[in-house]
């Protein structure tokens, strides 16, 4: 009897550590892809940008990406090879 509740209880444990692997790594799968489907090239007004997120090439994404943060709290996602785009990451490469 005994015996048979130690085997329930290491097959729960097991099921729920299996369960919580596959969660881990389906969050992991998320991650592992590009952030910007389409890029915007057009000029945006530096006083309507909030911040800048440079994520670089990798294993996630061939491409490089600028993800910008406007004033009113949308994130854009801006071609990199734009002139003023690069620009803007030059400018913010030399203040920091």
């Amino acid at each position: 009897m005994n015996c048979k509740i130690v085997l329930a209880v290491l097959a729960v444990f097991l099921i729920s550590l299996a369960l919580n692997e596959g969660m881990a790594l389906a969050q992991i799968g998320n991650e592992l892809r590009c952030q910007c489907i389409n890029t915007h090239s057009k000029f945006i007004p530096r006083k309507w940008i909030q911040d800048v997120k440079l994520i670089q090439s990798g294993a996630h994404c061939q491409n490089v990406e600028v993800i910008a943060t406007l004033t009113d709290g949308r994130e854009v996602c801006l071609e990199p090879t734009a002139p003023w785009v690069m620009r803007l990451v030059q400018d913010i490469l030399n203040k920091a």
